[in-house]
């Protein structure tokens, strides 16, 4: 986390003084500080939630360029200093502490002052408003302020108990100073309670001294029997005590970096950014549902007895297939798992594949009966290939508008499915092969050795196949079709583009059209609006055709119920208030 933490304390001679602070350096070391190992001590500090570990080793300073009062430092002068060290933490020549996190490269460097002048500036401002103008009721507690020009501040107020000091306690704080204010703020949990604890150990050190002091020479009823000298006499003659003889711990600056460098190491790994890609499509959103709906069922299934169902009912979900796979293999509805276990036999490899292969005008008719919500009916005797089939044409449309039965030994109606694979000897009913609301791919064996050049090098060759779309309702080679059918047509006969740019130009198509439906349902089923407020609204929409208001219509029916049910709550809640009042 790049942030300074500093201890501060309000000295009666000077007013608010920087005690100590610890540092973030992602670059090498400053001049001050040298890499030659004073000691090999190495000390652990492991966070109780994440397991974070740090080396702490103290480093050595040049003599000229140590952190002493008599360097050229930013500090503060020598005759500012307290005689009796009170706004002193380190003595004149320490070579202070440096942390180097192996993990990442990052060192934790402290000084009694920062190094660098400007960041000397903003601990030095942060400090005079922690003790000064920026406190909370009672004077001691947590307090957040700060500005874009000089840091944002997260300052925790607290006293230590002293019986030479006015009242028998000073005043300190322990300032946290970072430019990022969201992140500051959503830190503020974990600062206070890891500062909380930092400031009970300091107090509880300096109430064992000052209950010591106090059984040994009580300070209020000697001075109480002193005579009365004037104020600034006394104040010239209290000069404030280091904290560690108020805590008696000749280790507490030692003990301070590592906790202190141990917050800014913990408290950088416990956030992290993550890049997002906007909001979930409707096909997340539904994929979601489905999966919640099938963990639901297999839960179920787990606790009653199966049932065997009957073969001439295949089961059969929007968007998968559950016939030939088991609960646990259904859980990713659009992964295409068949083709991955089934890559050798899946002969269809893409819809560009797919239009070589049934030649221009047969895929244009089934491409449109595709994304009018037609049947779409197959009949092979390969099951693979009429899944790769199926895998490659459902790409055309979100996945709530997919109602596969991959292979049946029956007809199945429209209602139950919108794709549907059957065996060369099922006998469709004469009203479905002459209806315009479906469209058939016989699949037959070719008569001819070679009926299309070898577009891929496939294991299974299409070349024995010969592939016959009928329809009820053929559609004109002068129809304008769907406007996203165009634009498929013209992605698919690009050859600079390739089957991967094709793929990720047919998610922003849907994308885009389900925007559409979006602004349509909430036009018509929640608004309620007339037809010809309806009709201004699909012509600037740009789907004011025949074609496009019955795909639009037909998409609707494959938006999320997360969708459906917030924009229902959102849009008729204000409406419904309004009525009551």
């Amino acid at each position: 986390m790049n942030a300074i933490v500093a201890l501060c304390h309000f000295c009666e001679l000077h007013g608010p003084r920087t005690l100590f602070c610890t540092e973030v350096l992602h670059s090498p070391l400053p001049q001050g500080a040298s890499s030659g190992d004073i000691s090999g001590q190495n000390e652990q500090a492991e966070d109780e939630e994440g397991g974070i570990q740090m080396s702490s080793r103290i480093r050595s300073h040049s003599p000229a360029e140590g952190a002493s009062a008599d360097s050229s430092s930013p500090g503060p002068k020598k005759s500012d200093m307290c005689e009796a060290s009170g706004c002193r933490s380190l003595a004149g020549g320490h070579p202070g502490y440096v942390s180097h996190d192996k993990e990442t490269s990052i060192k934790y460097v402290s000084h009694q002052h920062p190094n660098h002048p400007q960041l000397f500036s903003i601990v030095r401002q942060a400090c005079v408003r922690s003790l000064s103008c920026e406190v909370c009721p009672g004077r001691e507690g947590p307090i957040f302020f700060g500005d874009e020009q000089h840091g944002f501040v997260f300052s925790h107020t607290f006293f230590i108990k002293d019986s030479l000091a006015r009242g028998f306690q000073r005043w300190y704080s322990i300032i946290t100073i970072m430019m990022d204010r969201i992140y500051l703020i959503n830190s503020w949990p974990f600062l206070l309670g890891k500062i909380r604890g930092i400031i009970d150990e300091l107090q509880g050190k300096a109430l064992k001294v000052f209950e010591a002091e106090q059984y040994g020479c009580p300070q209020r009823a000697q001075r109480m029997n002193t005579a009365f000298t004037p104020f600034l006499h006394q104040r010239n003659g209290n000069a404030a005590r280091s904290l560690t003889s108020l805590t008696n711990d000749e280790n507490l600056w030692a003990c301070l970096h590592t906790s202190f460098a141990w917050l800014l190491k913990a408290c950088g790994s416990r956030l992290t950014e993550k890049l997002l890609e906007g909001a979930p499509t409707e096909d997340t959103l539904v994929q979601m549902e489905k999966l919640a709906d099938l963990k639901e069922e297999s839960e179920g299934w787990d606790g009653s007895e199966e049932e065997e169902k009957p073969s001439s009912q295949p089961d059969v979900v929007e968007g998968q297939e559950l016939s030939k796979c088991s609960p646990e293999t259904s859980l990713m509805p659009d992964c295409n798992s068949w083709n991955v276990a089934h890559r050798r036999l899946s002969v269809f490899r893409s819809l560009r594949h797919m239009r070589q292969v049934l030649g221009a005008s047969a895929f244009r008719m089934l491409a449109w009966h595709v994304l009018m919500g037609n049947q779409v009916i197959w009949k092979a005797r390969d099951m693979d290939l009429v899944q790769s089939a199926f895998d490659v044409l459902r790409t055309m449309l979100p996945v709530g508008c997919v109602r596969i039965i991959p292979y049946s030994d029956q007809y199945e109606e429209a209602y139950r499915c919108n794709f549907l694979g059957l065996s060369p000897h099922v006998q469709i009913p004469s009203h479905i092969l002459s209806s315009e609301f479906a469209v058939l791919v016989e699949v037959r064996t070719a008569t001819r050795s070679s009926l299309y050049p070898t577009l891929f090098d496939d294991e299974q060759s299409l070349n024995k196949y010969e592939f016959v779309v009928t329809s009820g309702s053929p559609v004109a080679a002068d129809r304008v079709g769907p406007t996203i059918l165009n634009k498929i047509e013209a992605a698919l006969t690009n050859q600079n583009l390739s089957v991967d740019v094709v793929d990720q130009c047919l998610v922003c198509l849907k994308e885009e059209w389900m925007n559409k439906v979006k602004v349509l349902f909430k036009f018509t089923k929640v608004d309620s609006r007339p037809k010809e407020d309806t009709q201004k609204l699909l012509s600037i929409l740009g789907a004011a055709e025949e074609d496009n208001v019955k795909l639009l219509k037909f998409w609707m029916t494959g938006l999320s119920k997360t969708y459906k049910s917030h924009l229902m709550s959102t849009v008729r809640s204000p409406t419904s208030s309004e009525s009551r009042n």
